[in-house]
């Protein structure tokens, strides 16, 4: 297993970021500002985005092929990241926002993050279609935050 960071051309990354982030111009906002990471085990199987804020760090998307996913990738990727932020010495707090769906809420509990805040309706504010979850229309965005 491999964990690569992309300097360029990330937008070659673009058919995976979509699974984590649906909208191609909610990822333009964030990719070329943030760092991309890319997890290879023979091929390509997860990326992460992270990007810096005024005190803090954000995981602005990850995402694992599904035919990947429930495999421990994505864990993997997160824990690298926590320990890069925590490397850089920069922040001492990263965030990651996601849909409130539980799934997916867990997962982040599980690597180490707490519920932190919500942003009422951001799914219905900043995105030009419904986004849905395992037929579930995410509305709020949960935050959700580690310090170190």
């Amino acid at each position: 297993m491999e964990i690569l960071k992309i300097k360029e051309n990330k937008k070659e990354f673009l058919d995976l970021l979509l699974l984590g982030d649906e909208e191609e111009k909610m990822i333009d906002k964030y990719l070329e500002i943030g760092e991309l990471f890319a997890l290879y085990d023979d091929d390509l199987k997860s990326v992460c985005v992270v990007t810096s804020l005024k005190d803090s760090y954000e995981i602005k998307n990850i995402a694992t092929y599904p035919k990947y996913q429930r495999q421990g990738y994505g864990q993997e990727l997160i824990e690298f990241i926590i320990d890069y932020c925590k490397n850089k010495s920069k922040f001492k707090r990263i965030y990651v926002g996601t849909g409130d769906f539980e799934k997916t809420i867990s997962f982040y509990e599980k690597c180490g993050f707490k519920k932190s805040h919500k942003i009422d309706n951001f799914f219905i504010d900043n995105y030009s279609e419904p986004i849905f979850e395992d037929g579930e229309q995410l509305i709020d965005m949960i935050y959700l935050k580690m310090d170190f």
